[in-house]
């Protein structure tokens, strides 16, 4: 591998590990709010209409935080199988990226906007992050699999 190519993997990983540290820091951010809201007992939050709300950002919350190791899981897999950067690591980058905004952000606006019981339309992220983040976690499973 020349030094281009290991600079973009460096370049690569780096952008992951980044994103991995900071949305893990948002996601601990709103875990620790929902605590709080649950230690003050706030109606809005655990009244007998929010259970909707309560389990979109719960999931909000879960997911992002999982999906920040998943980037640190990544940067991890690029940088000790350094190869030849191609269009398909940039695509499962880019992928990947996309799954960490739609899979919590549609969890939360689902939450904010709670219509009779029913999340709000943000809810319709979801399906496409989770299509997203399948594809991007194929696509590096496959690449894993040829290297030997």
């Amino acid at each position: 591998m020349n030094d281009d190519q290991s600079s973009d993997t460096r370049t690569l990983c780096a952008r992951h590990l980044q994103f991995a540290w900071w949305s893990l820091l948002c996601f601990v951010v709103l875990g620790i709010t929902l605590e709080a809201l649950h230690a003050f007992k706030l109606g809005w939050y655990l009244g007998p209409g929010a259970e909707t709300r309560r389990l979109m950002w719960t999931l909000s919350h879960a997911h992002g935080t999982l999906l920040a190791l998943v980037h640190a899981a990544f940067a991890f897999t690029c940088y000790a199988l350094p190869t030849a950067m191609t269009m398909r690591h940039r695509l499962a980058s880019a992928l990947l990226m996309a799954a960490s905004v739609l899979l919590p952000g549609g969890f939360f606006l689902g939450g904010v906007f709670v219509l009779e019981g029913d999340p709000g339309l943000g809810i319709w992220l979801v399906p496409f992050g989770a299509v997203a983040l399948l594809l991007a976690v194929f696509q590096t499973a496959c690449d894993v699999a040829r290297r030997k």
